[in-house]
């Protein structure tokens, strides 16, 4: 089960612009979709595909919902206000355009879609490829047969260049109980692992210099498959965590690990790290350190036991930084219960955390388990947990002052470059600030001495 987070709108691809200029149909010829893409990597990369598809059938893209034959809106349904940000964006092409296809997480569940907006083209769930191309091919029909030359041979991406969101699977086989993502998205389901390194090896010739592995369960990828091999170059490689991370680390480029599900598995990738072959980053939601709490998230509750393994983790390889997401105010917590989450904070010491005040979901199991948690309370709770996290978060940057550190640049103005470091994800994370005398590119990485730490941003200068 991953984390909650806010959906984020990427109304119109990074290199779309360049792929549409290249052996476009004639003026007027290509019906013009305009798409929002809401909620998480793993949604966006389903947006990818879709954009993929529609433009090898010609298709071209719009900027904008007015002028456009039709406009495609991908949702998120995971929490109340996600779904109201979803609403919200389906309103608002209706009322720019008012030929509309829905699809995503909260498709799975129309009824709600339909009342509102009853006279939507078509509304499919999440990973319904088929039928998304199906309805924009009734309601916009592709000027000519398709040619492959329409798109880069990476496909369409909503991301930067230089950064690429790479899904291993769909689905997932937890039940945690504030979770309603297997109902929405269905089981586990992996991808083979020749097929995810082909993917990553065409992003990486395509200039991609990180990928991001994203799913909703990463750890326990192959599971479902019985660890299944398949050919990859002259080996064969199994489905399995530690062998796709293994084979990723060879390609190249940095490879950050998300979503990771701390099994004891997870332990085998420590190594790789250590070695320089993927990048020291973890991004494990653990949700809660209270035993009752996370046993009523049908979450692992030995945080003890997880203490041990972080402080191993760290022995074998210094530079590692986990990011971790926690919920405050869960059905029936306790001040004693949120003390034993603060106190474990103190003693695990992680560099990224985020915090999320409990959000009913409808069909969760979690909003019977206890009696709600006041939103006074809830409120006052996160910013204890912040205010904690924030000191901890202080002390670990400032002990980068004075270091040399590779960075991957994300923008460049007026003299200042803005970047990540290895332990920093897109959009999520810090940004590390520095200027620079010589020239630097978006998607360089730069060595940068940093001079100056913030709780969540460094500052430096290019070397």
């Amino acid at each position: 089960m991953t984390s909650t987070a806010s959906p984020q709108i990427r109304a119109f691809p990074a290199d779309a612009e360049a792929a549409a200029s290249r052996a476009a149909p004639a003026a007027g010829a290509a019906p013009k979709i305009s798409f929002v893409s809401l909620g998480c990597p793993k949604a966006l990369v389903d947006s990818e595909r879709i954009l993929t598809h529609l433009r090898a059938e010609g298709y071209e893209l719009a900027r904008k919902h007015d002028g456009a034959d039709l406009v495609i809106v991908n949702t998120c349904g995971f929490l109340d206000s996600a779904k109201a940000e979803s609403l919200a964006a389906i309103g608002e092409a209706m009322a720019e355009n008012g030929r509309v296809i829905v699809t995503g997480c909260m498709g799975a569940q129309p009824e709600e879609i339909r009342e509102k907006y009853p006279a939507l083209l078509a509304v499919t769930g999440p990973q319904a490829y088929e039928s998304v191309l199906a309805a924009v091919h009734e309601a916009a029909p592709p000027a000519h047969d398709p040619f492959v030359d329409l798109v880069p041979p990476q496909g369409i991406k909503l991301t930067p260049r230089h950064y690429a969101y790479l899904k291993i699977s769909e689905g997932c086989h937890n039940r945690c109980s504030f979770c309603i993502i297997p109902s929405l998205r269905g089981d586990l389901v992996s991808r083979p692992a020749a097929d995810v390194l082909r993917e990553a090896e065409k992003l990486v010739k395509a200039g991609v210099k990180e990928l991001l592995v994203v799913s909703q369960d990463t750890s326990a990828y192959g599971l479902d498959i019985r660890y299944a091999e398949s050919p990859w170059r002259d080996r064969q490689v199994r489905a399995r965590f530690y062998d796709l991370t293994r084979e990723l680390g060879e390609l190249g480029a940095w490879v950050r690990l998300h979503y990771v599900y701390p099994y004891p598995h997870v332990d085998e990738v420590i190594p790789l790290m250590a070695e320089g072959k993927v990048l020291p980053y973890l991004d494990m939601p653990l949700q809660h350190a209270s035993p009752s709490v996370l046993k009523r998230m049908r979450r692992p509750g030995n945080q003890e036991r997880q203490l041990e393994r972080i402080r191993s983790w760290r022995a074998a390889c210094p530079d590692l930084a986990i990011r971790s997401t926690f919920i405050v105010g869960f059905p029936g917590e306790t001040e004693a219960e949120f003390e034993e989450l603060l106190e474990w904070l103190k003693e695990a010491r992680l560099d990224r955390v985020g915090c999320f005040e409990f959000e009913p979901v409808a069909g969760a199991a979690a909003n019977a388990l206890g009696a709600p948690v006041p939103p006074e309370v809830k409120a006052e709770r996160k910013r204890r947990f912040m205010e904690t996290q924030n000191v901890i978060a202080l002390r670990l940057q400032r002990a980068k002052v004075g270091r040399r550190m590779p960075i991957i640049v994300d923008a460049v103005e007026g003299g200042v470059a803005r970047g990540r470091s290895k332990a920093d994800a897109p959009e999520i994370d810090g940004t590390v600030h520095a200027s620079f005398r010589r020239p630097v590119r978006v998607g360089d990485i730069v060595t940068v001495k940093i001079d100056r730490a913030e709780a969540y941003d460094l500052y430096g200068s290019v070397t």
